[in-house]
């Protein structure tokens, strides 16, 4: 508490120590806008990636395919057979056999629209939306292969497990990243904050010897850059959110570029960046000045 109302009560005396303009100022500045920036993306990044995931998770979940491969003159037998069972079976609420133009739907973004599929050898679809409690995935195995061979089950379990370890790996990636850029932040911070204690050590020891305490001299380094690193901060927020405000607005096939951003409460999210970035500067300078007025001792 006390830290903090050293923050934000101005001292002019104290502000002498530190000089308000040049290279540190700047240093200072730039990095915080800078990694700010950076960490906005990340942030917009990660949570695009987890939201994508999810949405093509929950499409898959609740659905599963049934695959028939049989001769041309059983096949009809099969797909009639294997909606008899589906319609005895609990836990199913809805199974359809897919035509023709709907088979045709699912391949022509990988062999264009001529495909002939009459021609084709091509295996028959059954949609089946599972009801609620489920049915047991085990069992309707072992029907279908008593019932119809040529019937294999595909409850898409093979693609909504990847995608939910997806989901939860890109979410910490953006937090590891954020931390990543908080250590640099803190990195360059400190590189300034001693850059700015050398250039000053003449004023430091004239301050000792009239009897000025370290954690005087302290607070002043750590006012000035903790200040610097907020405003910085604060206005790569600001851009960077602008940034992905501008972005295309995702489409209806759930593209992943044209959904990178922000939603709901999500936009909250990056104005905590810049109290971080405070934070980070403030520790980072307050472990600085007191390394280097303990050398001088």
């Amino acid at each position: 508490m006390n830290a903090l109302k050293s923050l934000l009560t101005p001292d002019r005396q104290a502000a002498r120590v530190v000089p308000p303009t040049g290279f540190t100022a700047q240093l200072t500045l730039f990095t915080s806008a800078a990694m700010a920036f950076l960490a906005v993306f990340a942030l917009a990044l990660s949570l695009a990636s987890g939201r994508l995931a999810d949405r093509w998770s929950s499409a898959l979940a609740g659905t599963a395919t049934i695959r028939i491969s049989a001769p041309a003159e059983q096949m009809d037998t099969q797909v009639a057979a294997v909606l008899a069972l589906l319609g005895t079976t609990p836990g199913v609420a809805s199974a359809r056999a897919l035509d023709q133009a709907e088979q045709r739907a699912l391949l022509e973004p990988w062999f264009g629209p001529d495909l002939p599929v009459d021609a084709l050898p091509l295996p028959r679809l059954i949609e089946l939306t599972e009801g609620n409690p489920g049915y047991d995935g085990e069992g309707l195995r072992q029907r279908l292969l008593a019932e119809a061979p040529g019937a294999v089950l595909d409850d898409h379990t093979r693609w909504r497990r990847p995608l939910a370890v997806a989901a939860s790996r890109l979410r910490l990636l953006g937090l590891v990243s954020i931390i990543l850029i908080a250590g640099a932040t803190g990195a360059m911070i400190t590189l300034a904050a001693n850059a700015a204690l050398s250039a000053n050590l003449p004023v430091i020891k004239v301050l000792r010897l009239v009897g000025a305490k370290d954690s005087y001299i302290v607070r002043a380094f750590v006012r000035r850059f903790t200040l610097r690193a907020l405003s910085g901060a604060a206005i790569g927020t600001v851009l960077a959110m602008i940034g992905v405000a501008i972005l295309p607005r995702a489409d209806d096939a759930g593209g992943f570029l044209t959904g990178l951003g922000f939603q709901g409460f999500g936009w909250l999210l990056p104005l905590l960046l810049p109290p971080l970035a405070g934070v980070v500067a403030f520790a980072a300078t307050r472990i600085a000045a007191f390394r280097t007025l303990k050398g001088l001792t």
